[in-house]
């Protein structure tokens, strides 16, 4: 039996759908399964000409564009690493994400990126530009020469199921971020989970939302399709536009979208304050990478006519680990993050027991998906892989029904005087009040209680709703105990570039407030 590689179902899905449309570009460009391969093929050799050798990790900094995917797949195609990084880096940033991943060559668009150039000069990382040409659907690259003919190297290439193909950084919202090395099989059985799961064929459109630099949009929007034989759509811009979304999604016909709920609430406002005359038929609408207050998925349902399927993933397991089923395959259960999806999945206790249904542990899982570890990060991989488990760091608990109900990151439970006290519970009430459309709580440190709890809320467009209303609010509807003591109304909560809010650097945000006029007031 053949190895099982994303490059081997890639090809396997332009063999099968060569003439269905694969990318399109919205408004300029559209290729089909057939034409992205050729593509993919001629910039491979691109780079096999230009000294890419298999195991090299070439890092890449694009806005969601055409150049990024063909990019992307003919780095990994040259049996190396790819390494995505978010344009919006500072220089510094990119200095440690360049050194970390020991990149051998930057890829940019041909605009270029200032910083990330500035970086890579600094470390004496080539850098290199990559262009599609519309007109004659051909790839450049700056260090080939046009006329480089297309030889058989690519071709006598065979991809291993252990080619470590993704480079990813965790997202660091609770400690510095970790390097995690995603293989061919990695990545080729979390798609085919992902494709399983809600059902992904050739039938099937999707707008890209999320930047692809990131495991969420990469793997579950654009991968997945294209091994589905599916399409999918990228904004003109290279981002999320909420102006330009919903046209998108009628011209090319989109049948799904997976976002963020931080992107989920911006389509709701742009609903609510600028409806669309129509919207397409969707089969879902699928939630991850955060907690869904059920209150944001009762109203996408309503607004949007689809069932809402909320999902738990991360990047150590190449994304996807739950998912909620699709109507036919089962119930939705609000408050969960559905069932297990494609790999094992244990409730462990701190000594590595197995917990029943209804007990609290700590989520670990095993399988084809799962990262082998982090690179060169021991003291990591002494804590993350245990009792033959990969411990995620969430806790959480099975229901009798094999669904699993999160209660939150074990950095971020908040213990109030020995009460363990779930974030993820008190954002859902927070959310669940109509005048509020985002909010995030922590813990601070309390010399009483050892931590007290704290929120911060953004206001509805509009609302006047004030502090006492919302410490109303939650005495109406939490446990004495887990009623915050402090809240802040708020323009601007801070989060990683996917859109999940900050935990940790919330609290510092609004502390450092504190502590400043604290200052201003005594004059020290």
């Amino acid at each position: 039996m053949d190895s099982l590689t994303l490059t081997g179902l890639l090809k396997k899905s332009a063999t099968q759908f060569p003439d269905n449309r694969a990318i399109s570009v919205s408004g300029k460009l559209d290729l089909t399964h057939s034409q992205l391969q050729l593509l993919v093929d001629r910039a491979a050799s691109l780079l096999l000409a230009s000294g890419v050798s298999a195991g090299d990790v070439i890092a890449l900094t694009f806005p969601n564009t055409v150049e990024y995917v063909i990019m992307f797949l003919a780095v990994i195609r040259c049996r190396a690493t790819a390494a995505p990084l978010n344009a919006a880096y500072t220089a510094e940033e990119f200095e440690f994400y360049l050194s970390d991943s020991e990149s051998k060559i930057l890829i940019t668009s041909a605009e270029g990126i200032q910083s990330a150039q500035a970086a890579a000069s600094k470390l004496n990382i080539p850098h290199v530009t990559a262009a599609l040409d519309i007109e004659t659907k051909t790839i450049l690259l700056s260090n080939t020469e046009s006329s480089t003919s297309l030889d058989n190297s690519v071709a006598e290439l065979v991809n291993e199921s252990s080619d470590v193909s993704l480079f990813l950084h965790t997202s660091g919202t609770t400690s510095r971020p970790k390097g995690v090395p995603l293989t061919q099989l990695n990545l080729a059985s979390s798609v085919l989970n992902i494709k399983s799961v809600y059902r992904l064929n050739e039938s099937d459109s999707t707008v890209i939302v999320l930047p692809l630099f990131h495991v969420h949009g990469l793997l579950a929007g654009l991968l997945s399709s294209l091994v589905s034989g599916a399409a999918v759509t990228l904004p003109a811009a290279g981002r999320f536009s909420a102006s330009t979304f919903w046209s998108d999604m009628n011209t090319y016909n989109a049948t799904w979208y997976t976002a963020v709920p931080t992107i989920h609430q911006i389509i709701l406002d742009r609903h609510g304050s600028k409806p669309e005359p129509a919207y397409p038929k969707l089969r879902f609408i699928r939630s991850c990478s955060a907690s869904l207050a059920p209150a944001i998925l009762t109203r996408l349902e309503e607004a949007f006519a689809a069932p809402v399927l909320e999902a738990y993933a991360m990047t150590e397991a190449s994304h996807l680990m739950c998912s909620n089923p699709l109507p036919e395959d089962g119930v939705h259960k609000a408050g969960s993050v559905g069932r297990p999806v494609g790999q094992e999945m244990a409730i462990l206790n701190e000594n590595g027991v197995e917990q029943t249904a209804g007990n609290h542990g700590e989520v670990c899982i095993r399988g084809a998906n799962v990262t082998k570890g982090y690179k060169n990060n021991p003291e990591a991989n002494k804590s993350a892989f245990l009792f033959g488990w990969f411990h995620t760091g969430d806790i959480g608990f099975f229901d009798s029904d094999g669904y699993l109900h999160l209660v939150g990151r074990i950095k971020e439970l908040i213990n109030r005087g020995g009460e363990k006290i779930s974030p993820i519970e008190v954002d859902a009430v927070l959310l669940s009040h109509p005048d509020v459309a985002q909010a995030v709580s922590f813990g601070v440190a309390d010399d009483k209680y050892g931590e007290e709890i704290n929120c911060a809320i953004i206001p509805r467009e509009g609302s006047s709703i004030d502090v006492a209303e919302i410490i109303g609010f939650c005495k109406k509807n939490l446990a004495g105990f887990k009623v915050p003591k402090k809240v802040f109304i708020t323009d601007h909560l801070p989060k990683t570039a996917t859109g999940k809010i900050q935990r940790r650097i919330v609290a510092e945000h609004f502390l450092a407030q504190i502590s400043a006029a604290k200052v201003t007031k005594f004059g020290a």
